[in-house]
């Protein structure tokens, strides 16, 4: 595959900012409507076209020839919105904003269908969902959604330390690997809350997602010892390393592969999945419950799991996708980077960032200011 397939920083900066939590939608509360939406808004619908795809995701998360096969097959357009944040994306559901399908990651999702605002998705309706239930049982019955009732399994992936070996060597497999001397004053942690105070949770052996105050001191005062080494936070961990601004960065499993084939010699990079644990997560499908057009959003979602659309997917954004028969396509394109792959294993250690009540958010929220802070 050629450098140009994968474009230049997909989630990067649009995962910065995402970190964030209002306490009014701590446990989906804040996600319900101003009035509860009738049975049948939640209800299955049948996999027809009932009009054009009003499409809500990160930017350039999906091969524009997928775009262009999806309307050509079925004579609709695809009407695309982009969003920056997981906040961001519920707030224009929340205003009102209608869109046929987004793309939450696991711990939205589960406030989503806490709070009704997604539909049940009939399983039966979409031809190709055996390659995802049929091989991946962890998705069969995710714990944010039982039975994968409202959402289909979009991508996986894992977070770890990409760092330069032309510049510091070989790592010891260690979340510490962050403190190393030899990278001091090029470190960079991600932009984001879960990702920073779960490596500090990790690094500790605690819990990925612990909202309690004791523990939450304990990661602040141990990060604090790492503020001194860094460059700063920044989620375009890519560019980072392939510019040298970075030696070590904290890094998603999927932007380093994507890095994999901007670098003119891919073997001057690493990519580790620490031995204390990597967090997991995965993005849904998932249609609103005031969807203006869910027959189509149930076509898209079907076709994007067809063996073909798959392998265009997972070649132009780096991520693998839980569908069956896709594993040596991914496989194949992170090749010097075997930690990027996300295993059945890698999803029953349940690494996964949990909702916390309020209470416990809020405590994230004021540990997240003060690790910024410094």
């Amino acid at each position: 595959m050629s450098p140009e397939a994968i474009p230049p920083s997909r989630r990067a900066v649009l995962r910065a900012g995402a970190c964030g939590l209002l306490g009014a939608a701590a446990g989906g509360c804040g996600f319900m409507p101003a009035k509860k939406p009738d049975a049948d808004r939640l209800a299955p619908v049948e996999a027809l076209v009932d009009g054009d795809l009003v499409y809500f995701n990160w930017a350039d998360y999906v091969d524009p020839a997928v775009f262009r096969g999806f309307e050509k097959e079925y004579g609709v357009k695809v009407i695309q919105s982009n969003f920056d944040s997981m906040e961001g994306m519920v707030a224009k559901l929340n205003a009102g904003n209608r869109y046929d399908i987004v793309f939450p990651s696991a711990k939205w999702a589960q406030r989503l269908v806490r709070g009704g605002r997604l539909r049940r998705i009939d399983h039966s309706q979409l031809t190709n969902a055996r390659a995802v239930f049929g091989t991946y049982d962890y998705f069969a019955d995710p714990w944010y959604d039982p039975g994968s009732a409202h959402t289909i399994p979009f991508t996986a992936y894992k977070t770890g330390i990409g760092w330069r070996r032309d510049r510091i060597g070989e790592l010891d497999d260690s979340w510490r690997d962050l403190w190393s001397d030899r990278a001091k004053g090029k470190v960079f942690l991600l932009d984001d809350r879960d990702e920073v105070l779960g490596m500090g949770a990790l690094t500790l052996g605690l819990d990925v997602s612990s909202g309690d105050t004791h523990d939450l001191d304990r990661i602040t005062s141990l990060l604090g010892t790492l503020r001194p080494r860094l460059r700063g936070f920044s989620s375009d961990s890519y560019n980072n390393l392939l510019n040298g601004n970075a030696l070590i960065q904290q890094a998603w499993s999927g932007d380093m592969a994507a890095m994999l084939y901007q670098a003119k010699d891919p073997s001057v990079f690493g990519f580790q999945a620490p031995k204390e644990g990597t967090p997991v997560n995965s993005d849904c499908y998932a249609i609103p419950w005031n969807a203006p057009h869910p027959g189509t959003a149930m076509l898209f979602i079907d076709y994007m799991l067809r063996p073909e659309n798959v392998k265009k997917n997972i070649e132009y954004i780096g991520y693998p996708m839980p569908v069956a028969g896709s594993e040596k396509v991914y496989a194949d394109l992170v090749e010097p980077f075997p930690e990027c792959l996300v295993t059945e294993a890698d999803l029953k250690a349940d690494l996964f960032f949990r909702n916390g009540g309020r209470a416990a958010e809020d405590a994230r929220d004021t540990a997240w200011t003060h690790v910024k802070a410094g």
